[in-house]
């Protein structure tokens, strides 16, 4: 699903809010989520997962293509756990 696909389907389901509204609400929850992982901050959606940032140290990688050495930098990846209740329902349990 992509973020159009979930701005339609939640309009669909809340037919009392404009599309424009929703689409809003959604911006602003990916919004809030990003800046607070910008920050380092850890975001948890209880039964879904939490979103976290870690750091990977610099190391030597290598060109595949020609097989030299290359400097990869210090970087932050973000990272997504997945909760108990989402891991469930993944396995066919209704938690």
């Amino acid at each position: 699903m992509i973020r159009s696909e979930l701005i339609q389907k939640l309009s669909e389901e809340n037919p009392h809010l404009y599309q424009r509204d929703v689409e809003r609400i959604v911006n602003s929850i990916f919004e809030e989520i990003i800046e607070a992982m910008a920050k380092g901050d850890r975001v948890e959606l209880r039964g879904f997962g939490a979103f976290s940032v870690k750091k990977r140290d610099s190391r030597v990688g290598r060109n595949p293509r020609t097989g030299e050495s290359v400097a990869v930098e210090e970087k932050h990846v973000p990272f997504f756990k997945a909760g108990k209740l989402l891991r469930d329902r993944l396995n066919g349990q209704d938690g």
